[in-house]
Parts: C-alpha cells; structure tokens; sequence
C-alpha cells in the first residue's frame, strides 16, 4: 500500500485493470516548482524530458502514457502526460526544487530500510507492525493481519512447489479462492467494496 496523498491542485486517474493511480505530470512540476501558469508547468517538463533523455532514462519517458484529463480552464478533457507512482518519484528526483527535497530524502530512507530488511528480514515484520499502529489499527487487528500475511506466504510457497506459475496462474487461483468465500473474483470484490490503493505524502 502506498502512503503518498496530493492535494486536488495534482489530477489523478484510477485504472480498474492495472490497479494503479496516474498523476499529471505537469500538475506536479507546477506544484514543486511554483510555475506561474499551466503554460510555464508544460515548457519546464519539455526541458526536463529532454535532461532526462540526456541522462539515459529514455525508457521512463517510453513507458509514461497520456491520458484524457479535465482541463481546470474550459473543463474540457485533453490529452495529458501521465506517470503511475514509481515513474513519478523518478521524475520527482530530477527536479532541483526546496519541494522536492522532502521526497528524496524519503526515497534514500526507504532505500536504506531495503538494505536492511535484505540483511535482517525479521526488520520488514517489525516495520509493518509499527506502519500499522500509527494508522491507528489495534494490536489485535495488526496480529491478525500479519497472521493473514503468513498464510497467504505459506499458500504461495506450496504453489511454487508445484510449479504454478507466478502472474497469470497466481491469478487464476486466487480469484477462485476469492469466488469460494465471496462469490466474486478478487478484482470484482475490490471493485464492490470499492478499493484502491490509498495515496498519503501531500505535494
């Protein structure tokens, strides 16, 4: 689960198929870097397209897409560089900005916090308990939860065993699990109970 929120001045968009958010590429250059207007926010994303070529990450700009977005001028919806989560902290750390600054230095601690789970695997128990405990859950529920969590490592193991193949097969069988206690299949019920990844560092 991703812990970033922004605020409404950043356009967002949800894909059902791919579970993901899509953010405005623009609407975040302009917020980081105070661009006066709409017009300033596009010419300092040419710019930084062609910086970040330069530095060799062609592929982060292959794989942005565009998507249709509500305009804030005439309401109309046009045609919009958009970045999903990892492609967007990548852009964010090619912005020079004071706004920016709080985010790599969020992305260096996580990156440590990798390292050490890598050398001490126990440490991503421990942090997912504390992650738990601050948004408020009780320690019955985060016991539960992470019992939940080792089941489910439990199940995936066993199906590894087997040969099932990660992706598509994994799939197959957890909609089938999801269809035996629900009566629907995982996305359906995400889409019942209306799920979706939550966003929670503001911009």
């Amino acid at each position: 689960m991703h812990t970033f929120h922004f605020t409404e001045n950043i356009r967002t968009a949800w894909d059902e198929e791919k579970e993901e958010w899509y953010f405005s590429i623009v609407d975040v250059v302009s917020v980081l870097t105070d661009q006066p207007n709409q017009r300033g926010a596009s010419n300092y994303w040419a710019k930084l397209k062609q910086r970040l070529r330069e530095e060799g990450a062609g592929q982060l700009l292959t794989n942005c897409q565009q998507l249709k977005l509500k305009s804030p001028k005439d309401g109309k919806r046009y045609l919009t560089d958009v970045a999903d989560t990892q492609q967007l902290l990548r852009i964010i750390q090619s912005i020079p900005s004071p706004k920016a600054e709080p985010f790599k230095l969020w992305l260096a601690e996580v990156g440590r916090e990798r390292i050490e789970e890598t050398i001490d695997p126990e440490l991503t128990i421990d942090r997912a308990l504390e992650t738990y405990l601050r948004k408020g859950y009780t320690r019955e529920w985060v016991n539960q939860r992470l019992q939940a969590i080792q089941v489910r490592k439990e199940l995936t193991d066993e199906w590894d065993a087997r040969g099932v193949q990660r992706g598509s097969e994994y799939a197959i069988l957890t909609d089938e699990i999801s269809r035996a206690w629900s009566g629907m299949t995982t996305r359906q019920y995400k889409r019942f109970k209306g799920l979706k990844k939550r966003i929670s560092v503001i911009i």
